[in-house]
């Protein structure tokens, strides 16, 4: 996928979120790294759609993961940034890719560390399939069929990349 492709996908995530969530109390939070900046993306999607600001935080889920003693080295754990009350909220939970459904569970594992939400929403902008857990995104982007051997891998400029892009390519390659 290409940056304007991305971006139509974008816009149609915000559309359907705003027509998911309702009209209650919506916060978004990004899941590092991937999601963070389609997070921010969405965000503005919505403060457009919605005519008011939506609050947005980031969670790392590093520490939560259920591969930890698995792992060789010892996790780099990023900030964690949730400066309002989950309790009671609709909380739109965006990564960049869905695989296994892993990263998503220990996500909700650390949201409700912060609160209870009234309900989360999960936003993807790819699901590759290969679900390894019964978690199914509310709202996907693109859905792409990938080999088990290979990762989807979305670029943004915000990330440092020169352009907007999604590419499928062998698993551990630069």
């Amino acid at each position: 996928m290409d940056g304007e492709k991305i971006e139509r996908a974008l816009e149609r995530m915000a559309h359907e979120l705003v027509d998911r969530a309702g009209g209650g109390e919506l916060a978004i939070v990004g899941i590092r790294r991937g999601g963070v900046h389609l997070a921010e993306r969405i965000r503005r999607g919505l403060a457009e759609t919605r005519r008011r600001e939506v609050p947005l935080g980031t969670l790392d889920i590093a520490l939560y993961r259920d591969d930890l003693s698995e792992r060789a080295s010892a996790p780099v754990v990023g900030p964690t940034d949730i400066r309002f009350p989950i309790t009671g909220r609709t909380i739109l939970l965006v990564d960049d890719v869905i695989y296994t459904g892993r990263t998503v569970r220990a996500a909700l594992d650390e949201l409700v560390d912060f609160g209870r939400p009234r309900r989360v929403l999960l936003a993807v902008l790819v699901d590759r399939g290969g679900r390894e857990l019964p978690i199914c995104p509310d709202v996907v982007g693109a859905r792409m069929e990938v080999a088990e051997g290979e990762q989807v891998e979305v670029r943004l400029v915000e990330g440092g990349a020169e352009k907007d892009e999604i590419i499928v390519k062998p698993r551990g390659k630069a």
